[in-house]
């Protein structure tokens, strides 16, 4: 029995390293491009010929922008106004439509009031996307590579089912008795019939999957207050009220009662590795200072989840007087 235990652990091993050794071979379909400093052109006053030399401003710019940080404060972004204004795209919305959209939707809080440590935030942030860039991007792109899709819709499947039991906790405790019920629904039908959560039998029986309830949404039912916008070490984004909810997500996991050590914490990279790949086609999205759009999509992503989606909706409160 003992031998047989460490095969298993020896193999579990050699499954796990190898999305990492074949990413060294395997090219990123989501890396970033770097922005080519396009050639200036000069207009002799005499001939009014074009050349097509380059300014040696044009080279010297160029050679910063290879060599800046993407969290460095000379990011157009960095400076927290987000009005584009430089480039006249907000004053030229502003002469066609009568307002900015990027005041108009702006959250009313000021940056400073969510995130009043920024510098550790930013520090951590820095740290989380360098390890992310050298360890867990390239497993997540390896795996997306040379896993087949009905193979990733069942592994991502089978962790979801798992994350049900902390979905019905959360409900009970936010008094949410009929989306309790509908997850409870989901979790013995899918562990059941569905293989163990292989399959997402539920959802064809008309029990939808729900955005899902964590301990910090519980919390801001409860009256709890966010707290400050916070980034922590390995875990990425989180606010103040958010922080218990991970110590409670670790004990509501089924996985963290798995006898052996060493498939618990396989079965937890697995689920962090597809985690990670469910999120490469969002990330070929950000441009400019990742940092401020990783934070308010984190705030906003939040605040809908907290409110069960619903917003409220005021650009058309004008014409609640009307009758169509």
């Amino acid at each position: 029995m003992l031998e047989r235990t460490h095969v298993t652990a020896w193999v579990l091993a050699a499954t796990l390293s190898a999305p990492l050794a074949m990413a060294q071979d395997a090219s990123d379909p989501f890396a970033e491009v770097p922005n080519e400093a396009p050639a200036a052109t000069t207009t002799s006053p005499d001939t009014n010929e074009t050349t097509g030399d380059t300014a040696p401003a044009s080279a010297e710019g160029a050679g910063d922008t290879a060599g800046s940080d993407d969290f460095g404060a000379e990011d157009d972004f960095a400076s927290g106004d987000g009005s584009g204004s430089e480039d006249g795209f907000g004053s030229a919305l502003e002469d066609e439509y009568g307002f900015d959209p990027a005041d108009e939707f702006s959250s009313a809080e000021e940056p400073e009031d969510r995130d009043p440590w920024e510098g550790f935030n930013r520090a951590m942030f820095r740290f989380n996307d360098t390890a992310d860039r050298w360890f867990l991007k390239p497993a997540a792109v390896s795996y997306r590579q040379i896993t087949p899709i009905f193979m990733q819709t069942g592994v991502s499947n089978f962790f979801s089912n798992l994350r049900e039991i902390n979905n019905i906790l959360n409900d009970v405790l936010q008094w949410k008795w009929g989306q309790a019920g509908n997850d409870t629904g989901r979790f013995l039908v899918n562990s059941t019939v569905g293989l163990v959560g292989l399959f997402d039998v539920a959802q064809h029986m008309g029990l939808e999957p729900s955005d899902g309830e964590d301990f910090g949404q519980t919390l801001a039912a409860w009256g709890a207050p966010s707290g400050p916008y916070v980034v922590m070490p390995f875990i990425g984004p989180s606010t103040v009220r958010d922080v218990p909810g991970v110590v409670v997500e670790w004990y509501t996991n089924p996985l963290t009662y798995v006898d052996d050590t060493t498939v618990e914490y396989s079965l937890k990279v697995v689920d962090l590795v597809q985690f990670r790949a469910s999120l490469l086609q969002a990330e070929s999205l950000l441009q400019g200072d990742r940092y401020v759009l990783m934070r308010d999509a984190y705030l906003q992503r939040r605040e809908f989840l907290i409110n069960d989606g619903e917003q409220e909706d005021d650009f058309g409160g004008d014409l609640d007087d009307y009758d169509f």
